[in-house]
């Protein structure tokens, strides 16, 4: 129920405050990927407001790609199992445009601490437990990726080289299906690079050659950081695809 509202330098308009009451929902699970959220109505009913600032809360977070509306259907909270959703925040793409099938290599899976970098961007103490994940991405049969990926050991309790391996989709997906973590956003930092001889080694190109470094970190509901992630690419007849709104 939605009371005791002011106009102190801290108010948020209704439909932002509905909006945050939703998300703490999907924060604590009653609404997991997948699922359809209770109608505008029931939403208007439980929070005490109109339907109408349901309808702009539900907008704002299916702006965010928080909820998906289907017409006919309902409004469900997004899941990274849809195929629209499994390659978000992936944009490297062909020059031609051409659809490519994507396969994953586990080269190494370790659990080890976190140092000052990693601890800052995780919001970690440093020496916490984390996972160390190393693959290689290609694109219909040729490596184009070198995929280095760091999550917190205590949030992905039990995951392990094999699950990676028997997984061969999205990590998102893997992270969302079996530990429950969404990830909703992600900030990114690129720049060109020089491959040193272990990554030249690994992508099968000569050393010092030209890379896009591509390192990320993703955010899930409360946006809490769960994932850093370094992607060096090769880009001679790839590039980065990005859309702005």
């Amino acid at each position: 129920m939605i009371n005791n509202f002011d106009a102190s330098p801290n108010y948020k308009p209704l439909y932002e405050q509905i909006k945050v009451l939703i998300t703490q929902s999907l924060i604590q699970g009653e609404w997991r990927p997948g699922d359809v959220i209770p109608s505008e109505f029931d939403l208007a009913s439980r929070f005490k407001v109109s339907q109408g600032t349901v309808r702009k809360a539900i907008d704002a977070l299916a702006n965010e790609r928080i909820l998906i509306r289907k017409q006919g259907k309902g409004t469900f909270v997004a899941t990274h199992e849809e195929e629209k959703i499994q390659l978000r925040f992936l944009r490297l793409t062909a020059e031609d445009g051409s659809k490519e099938h994507l396969k994953n290599t586990l080269l190494s899976f370790a659990r080890a601490k976190a140092d000052k970098e990693i601890s800052n961007c995780l919001d970690l103490k440093v020496g916490t437990a984390i996972f160390d994940i190393k693959r290689l991405l290609t694109f219909s049969n040729r490596p184009l990726i070198y995929d280095h990926i760091v999550v917190p050991a205590s949030s992905f309790k039990g995951l392990n080289g094999q699950k990676i391996i028997e997984k061969q989709g999205s990590l998102y997906s893997l992270y969302e299906t079996q530990y429950g973590i969404r990830m909703i956003r992600a900030e990114e930092r690129l720049k060109a690079i020089s491959a040193d001889s272990k990554i030249a080694k690994a992508l099968g190109i000569k050393d010092k050659e030209p890379l896009l470094s591509i390192e990320r970190v993703s955010y899930t509901y409360g946006d809490k950081p769960m994932e850093w992630r370094l992607g060096l690419c090769i880009t001679d007849d790839h590039h980065y695809r990005n859309e702005l709104e």
